[in-house]
C-alpha cells in the first residue's frame, strides 16, 4: 500500500483503519514497517490536532498522590505543616519555589508543570 501523509480527518480515519488491519504484523516484515511508520504519522497528527493540556499544578500533585497511594499527611514536611498542605491542595495558597523543588524531587513531577499558573479558590 502506498503511504501518504495524514493531512485531513478522512486521511486520519483511513490510517487508523489500516493500522488496525496490520497492527500485529511481524516487526521485520513490510507490513510491520508500514505499521511502525503509520503509528508515527498518526501520533504526529493527533499531537497537532488533539493536543492534551497538561494538568494544572494542584491537579498534577493530586494525580501523583493517587498513583503513589499517598494521603495528604504524606506531604507534611515536603511542603510544610498539616495546615499548609491543606491550604495548597485546596488552592488557598500558592506553591513556593522550595515546595516545587521538594515535590519535583519526592513526587517526580516536572518543575515545568509545577510552576504553571493556576487559579486560587476564593
Amino acid at each position: 500500500m502506498a503511504m501518504k501523509p495524514i493531512k485531513t480527518e478522512k486521511d486520519y480515519e483511513k490510517a487508523l483503519e489500516r493500522l488496525e488491519v496490520i497492527f500485529d504484523s511481524p516487526a521485520d516484515s513490510a507490513e510491520g514497517d508500514e505499521a511502525e511508520i503509520l503509528s508515527m504519522m498518526i501520533e504526529n497528527y493527533e499531537n497537532e490536532h488533539y493536543p492534551i493540556e497538561a494538568p494544572d499544578p494542584i491537579e498534577a500533585i493530586k494525580i501523583r498522590m493517587e498513583e503513589m497511594n499517598l494521603k495528604q499527611k504524606d506531604l507534611v514536611g515536603m511542603i510544610g505543616g498539616k495546615s499548609r498542605v491543606s491550604e495548597i491542595l485546596n488552592r488557598k495558597k500558592r506553591l513556593t519555589v522550595d515546595m516545587i523543588r521538594e515535590l519535583e524531587k519526592n513526587l517526580n513531577i516536572s518543575a515545568s508543570v509545577l510552576v504553571s499558573n493556576y487559579q486560587l479558590s476564593k
